[in-house]
């Protein structure tokens, strides 16, 4: 059968192209969010950071986007000024903060001046590098999360009525890849030049080859626009503030937020730790433990789309989240037991926990579309980014007290890149029973989001796919 062209949105060649730039883009922003995520040893040691340290550096990610309401206006600027602006402003802004992020990194920072942030005196007197890369990475953190909105809006735009959970899900899991590099290429890049700043700066130049790339898809973004009103379709309302309250009288709506900022808690701030703890659980080099978690963007790459085609054709997106959660508990429960050492376990439930990385945000970001009208979308992704940031914020401060509080088991002197270091041992049982119950509370929450899916008929278990 011949494919029946009305606008570029309906070529399945064109619209797919814009998923790959708009993917690239998103690849090459996630590079730098987990590019020191393998390094952790490696900063205790050469900048003098603790446990805490690298928790409250991480933590930066969120500090504007939840403090000061960044998301929200993120939002509101994605639906009143369109996804090409908000997505150029995003890497823009991306780029200021890497740039930042790379020159405390780069051990500039040190006895330059004292700092009294929140009242973060013993941090900040220990590593004033932490909280400048962390001021740095706060404002990385609300031009990659503006990105994401912006990414998602223009997806479901360009996929509505066709392969939008297989679409959003392989955005999101073709970003991740960027994640898989960052576990495999920083530790090499640091050996092959003695710098341990040198993935940030790779990381830069990434970020500028993603602006460019950006570029052409609003070229592709601005003809459909053309299209769309030759054809006589209705522009979307602008935003109003009275859209806020809307969304948030929507119970449905709070579910589904909810459970992506347990579920999220248990991934992405597991993955910031994750080298550290394999590396010490399992007795293996830090080299090859940052390829074990790199296995995990990669396994939700190859089955998000068995899970996207699933919710496209047969439904189920609330039954896959509930199952989605359980494989996440029933990882970090394995994980936390002592006696699972062993090298094969690890890869074995990694790639479990890829399995449901893949399937929660297939199914979750496509429901929210549906929970929400078109216009309102914008704001209302970026709500849900906003509470999530408060996980992405809080939960790797938290493991990072937790483990320098209740799980240090002693010291070793270690050769580190040809140098000997002494270097903290941890017992990450703890961490990985927060994890675990992340995961329970996101099993709830999935529930009742199916069942007020029954009650309201938001068709999450029906098909995406109108035939």
């Amino acid at each position: 059968m011949t494919e029946t062209i009305a606008t570029l949105r309906d070529s399945k060649t064109a619209r797919w192209l814009v998923l790959i730039l708009v993917s690239f883009t998103m690849m090459c922003a996630y590079y730098l969010t987990d590019a020191m995520a393998p390094l952790q040893e490696r900063l205790q040691a050469n900048l003098s950071w603790s446990a805490s340290d690298y928790g409250f550096f991480t933590s930066g990610y969120g500090w504007f986007n939840v403090f000061l309401l960044m998301l929200v206006f993120s939002g509101m600027i994605l639906d009143k000024m369109g996804v090409r602006f908000t997505g150029i402003l995003s890497i823009a802004i991306m780029l200021v903060g890497a740039a930042i992020k790379y020159w405390a990194i780069s051990g500039h920072v040190q006895g330059m001046f004292e700092l009294n942030i929140f009242g973060w005196q013993a941090i900040a007197s220990s590593a004033k590098s932490a909280v400048v890369a962390g001021f740095g990475f706060a404002i990385f953190g609300v031009g990659c999360e503006m990105f994401g909105i912006a990414a998602n809006k223009a997806v479901v735009r360009w996929f509505r009525g066709k392969e939008m959970a297989l679409a959003i899900g392989l955005n999101t899991s073709t970003g991740r890849i960027g994640t898989a590099l960052a576990m495999f290429t920083p530790i090499p890049l640091v050996r092959m030049t003695g710098n341990i700043s040198a993935p940030v700066l790779l990381a830069l130049v990434f970020l500028c080859i993603g602006m460019l790339v950006f570029i052409l898809f609003t070229f592709m973004d601005r003809k459909l626009d053309r299209e769309d009103a030759n054809a006589g379709v209705a522009a979307d309302e602008e935003f109003k503030f009275a859209d806020i309250i809307e969304i948030g009288k929507n119970r449905a709506f709070w579910y589904i937020t909810t459970l992506c900022v347990l579920f999220y808690s248990a991934v992405f701030p597991f993955i910031k730790y994750a080298t550290n703890m394999i590396v010490q659980k399992f007795d293996i080099s830090d080299t090859f433990a940052g390829y074990i978690p790199a296995l995990l963007p990669f396994g939700a790459l190859l089955l998000t789309p068995v899970f996207g085609s699933v919710f496209d054709k047969k439904g189920k997106g609330a039954s896959i989240m509930v199952l989605g959660s359980i494989l996440l508990v029933c990882v970090h429960l394995l994980f936390s037991i002592p006696s699972l050492n062993s090298f094969p376990i690890a890869i074995g439930l990694v790639i479990l926990l890829g399995i449901a990385f893949s399937m929660v945000p297939a199914a979750m970001w496509p429901s929210i579309a549906k929970i929400i009208p078109h216009s309102k979308l914008g704001t209302a992704y970026a709500m849900t980014f906003w509470v999530q940031n408060w996980g992405l914020m809080g939960v790797p401060l938290l493991i990072g007290v937790v483990l320098d509080k209740y799980c240090i088991t002693g010291t070793i002197n270690k050769l580190v890149d040809g140098k000997e270091q002494v270097v903290t041992q941890y017992n990450y049982m703890i961490p990985m029973l927060i994890f675990a119950l992340f995961g329970f509370l996101a099993i709830g929450f999935a529930l009742l989001l199916k069942a007020e899916d029954s009650k309201k008929g938001y068709g999450l278990e029906k098909p995406n796919i109108k035939e």
